[in-house]
């Protein structure tokens, strides 16, 4: 039996863990004290929902669940699927499919919060996992601007209560994008799959993104065009003359919004080359870059057609998520300590004093996070262990209180 845990997930020390129900908690806190309200949604999905979910490149990562008993034996008999379920790789798809089922429920808009963990089939490196938690909230209902600077908002106002340093918001429009690539030549049923390379413009760079457009068999004078387009940086000015204007205010309108709010804690800009690899992603995009760790560290956008693959009717939606293992990672590397932690202290007790040991303990309680042990024979080896497990310092009144 293998004793570590499959590569792409973690095991999370006490004290690890300590830290990410803190970090989660003032997430939530955030959430909740803004306005957003907590739902809960399987970790498991149907297959045809996350097929048909326009998930680009995160399709070919989800974790499949062979089919069962029977149905498996027929499937493989007749040659036809195998799998009928999948893990989610995201908390997007499972949000539209929960607002389909319960809209009745529901006050609209509906502000709606997630955590929990999503699976990809990633080849395991640093910064991505197989399992790994969001942190997501969204709003169901509303085309307003209004709603994509509340998220912002909220989102950043969390991320400041983390302590994680200087970071900046970048915002795109996929209309922009999109409407800029049909003018210089690209077809309009290539577009999503244009963006998808465009998207990875700050990994590979510009070249490798015009390399992967010709291996994608586009025209080359497209390509050409596109190149020299991006030889410079492009303002939302510029942008206005070459794009979709309307979707070129709606970004300005949300810019100047956000930076007002910001008051100079955090950045706002700007930036064409964002795309967010979904491709449910319909209207505005944003993530969220931190000076202390490359890649983003959230991430969002507008997806008001996901919904109506299951109502067959169109309902704005729009989102905004944490990439939670990053911040985690961040503040951890960091030695990070939780402020007004209540001191951790240990209780030795013999046998014969459980009860007594108990209700001290609870009295301690009151100040203190208390933990039991039954008073060991070697009771030096036990206090070092505790010394390094806990990093508790200990005196001879300290050692006599514990006894």
């Amino acid at each position: 039996m293998k004793k570590t845990p499959v590569r792409g997930t973690n095991d999370f020390l006490p004290e690890e863990v300590r830290l990410r129900d803190y970090l989660q908690n003032k997430i939530l806190e955030t959430y909740i004290n803004s306005g957003y309200e907590r739902i809960m949604t399987p970790a498991i999905e149907d297959a045809e929902n996350l097929d048909k979910s326009d998930g680009g490149d995160n399709l070919n990562l989800v974790f499949n669940i062979m089919k069962r008993g029977d149905k498996l034996s027929k499937a493989m008999e007749n040659g036809g699927k195998l799998y009928d379920m999948g893990l989610r790789y995201d908390l997007t798809l499972p949000l539209s499919r929960y607002y389909a089922n319960n809209r009745d429920k529901l006050i609209m808009p509906a502000k709606c919060i997630q955590i929990g963990s999503v699976y990809r089939a990633e080849r395991p490196q640093k910064g991505r996992l197989r399992e790994f938690t969001q942190c997501d909230i969204d709003v169901i209902g509303s085309s307003s601007y209004t709603t994509e600077v509340e998220l912002i908002y909220t989102t950043a106002k969390a991320l400041l209560s983390l302590d994680i340093g200087a970071f900046t918001v970048r915002i795109n429009d996929r209309r922009i994008l999109r409407s800029m690539l049909k003018n210089i030549g690209f077809a309009e049923d290539t577009l999503d799959s244009v963006c998808v390379s465009f998207d990875k413009l700050d990994k590979i760079g510009a070249d490798g993104v015009t390399a992967e457009l010709g291996d994608k068999g586009f025209p080359p004078e497209a390509i050409e065009k596109f190149a020299e387009i991006t030889a410079n940086p492009i303002t939302l000015d510029t942008a206005a003359q070459i794009a979709d204007a309307d979707a070129v205010e709606n970004v300005k309108k949300i810019i100047a919004a956000s930076e007002d709010l910001a008051r100079g804690k955090y950045k706002i800009e700007f930036d064409i080359s964002l795309v967010r690899g979904q491709g449910y992603y319909t209207g505005t995009v944003f993530e969220i870059v931190s000076d202390k760790f490359s890649g983003s560290v959230a991430g969002g956008g507008r997806y008001d057609n996901l919904i109506g693959k299951f109502t067959g009717e169109n309902v704005s939606a729009v989102g905004f998520s944490i990439g939670f293992e990053r911040i985690f990672a961040i503040l951890r590397d960091e030695g990070y300590k939780i402020p007004d932690a209540k001191r951790h202290i240990a209780l030795l007790y013999a046998p014969e004093e459980i009860t007594g040991a108990i209700r001290r303990a609870e009295e301690l309680r009151k100040e203190y996070d208390v933990t039991l042990y039954e008073k060991p024979k070697k009771l030096s080896k036990f206090l070092d262990r505790l010394k390094d497990y806990y990093g508790f310092t200990f005196t001879d009144g300290d050692i006599k209180e514990l006894q």
